[in-house]
C-alpha cells in the first residue's frame, strides 16, 4: 500500500503526556496508523470497514 503524499495528522485521542501519540492519514483504501514520535519506524494499514468498526467501538466505549 503506497502511503506517499498521504495527509497525516495526530489523533485527538493522543494523550498530552507525549508518550501516547498516534498519527492516522485517510485514503481511498482504509486507513494508515504510526506513532507520531517515530514516524520513519513505519506504519500499518487498517481497511475502512475494519477502521469504521474500531471508531464506532471507540465512540460506544466498548474499548477501553
Amino acid at each position: 500500500m503506497d502511503h506517499e503524499g498521504a495527509r497525516w495528522f495526530k489523533s485527538s485521542y493522543s494523550g498530552g503526556s507525549g508518550t501516547e501519540c498516534v498519527e492516522a492519514a485517510f485514503t481511498t483504501v482504509g486507513t494508515f496508523v504510526r506513532d507520531s514520535e517515530r514516524p520513519s519506524s513505519g506504519h500499518f494499514h487498517v481497511g475502512r470497514g475494519a477502521w469504521a468498526h474500531f471508531v464506532g467501538s471507540v465512540r460506544e466505549g466498548a474499548l477501553h
